[in-house]
């Protein structure tokens, strides 16, 4: 269902909260955590992005960039980063183009209720534009540190 380690990551290019825009080309400089999260501002979402903000110099001393995309406006992002203190890429994918390519948007269930939506993925890529990890399992509450454990 998802891509797969050794896969190339799909190209893109979105705009950041802040208008900016970033393509894959732009980040793969280094490798990067590409986390996906289904709305800024839910309370999953916000232990999630506080703990890649608490070990973002853990990820900065392995080379490693964090990014994250939801669905969200630049506007809701920019609340979101603005609140929390984010250092790392938001970017904003409302046409859910990238996020189909990286098989991140699809059915899913709550409560019974059947909905198109976002999945609890990310991706380790490296500075070649290769997946070298996937993350299908995600905690929100340990979800950076399990990242950081998994790590050469």
């Amino acid at each position: 269902m998802y891509l797969k380690a050794g896969d190339c990551a799909p190209d893109f290019e979105l705009n950041n909260y802040d208008g900016s825009k970033v393509s894959l080309n732009d980040v793969k400089k280094t490798s990067f955590v590409l986390w996906f999260f289904p709305k800024a501002n839910t309370p999953g979402w916000i232990i999630e992005g506080r703990g890649f903000r608490d070990e973002f110099k853990n990820f900065e001393n392995k080379g490693i960039n964090i990014i994250g995309v939801s669905a969200d406006s630049e506007e809701k992002q920019k609340k979101f980063v603005e609140k929390y203190n984010f250092p790392y890429l938001m970017l904003c994918d409302q046409s859910h183009d990238m996020l189909k390519a990286y098989k991140a948007w699809g059915p899913k269930k709550f409560m019974g209720r059947k909905y198109d939506g976002i999945h609890r993925i990310s991706y380790l890529i490296n500075k070649n534009g290769m997946i070298e990890q996937v993350y299908e399992n995600v905690k929100t509450k340990s979800h950076a540190c399990d990242i950081l454990q998994s790590l050469w």
